[in-house]
């Protein structure tokens, strides 16, 4: 899966951008018809220790999937995104199955 990582306000380092794509790699042993994913990290300019906010954005036949959390760090909200979206998945999957 082809995943795109767009930091806006900062430079992201390649630490962050391989923990990104090893987690994202894990939502396609559970659905593998993903066509691609996007990641958006955005700083906030606040004095909140929660400025962090990753969203995540899922291509899959038919539909997108976007998730956005806010969290202290990055990891702690793709985690959050990433174990969303692989629920959201698993709901899919079950939906496709009962029609088949």
């Amino acid at each position: 899966m082809k995943v795109t990582v767009q930091s806006l306000d900062f430079t992201a380092d390649q630490k962050l951008i391989d923990f990104i794509q090893a987690k994202l790699d894990k939502i396609e042993n559970i659905y593998d018809r993903v066509i691609h994913a996007e990641v958006y990290l955005k700083l906030l300019n606040t004095t909140e220790p929660e400025n962090k906010i990753s969203e995540i954005l899922l291509s899959i036949p038919g539909d997108d999937l976007i998730v956005k959390r806010t969290h202290k760090t990055f990891e702690e909200g793709i985690d959050e995104g990433v174990a969303a979206l692989r629920r959201q998945l698993q709901k899919r999957k079950q939906k496709i199955k009962s029609y088949a």
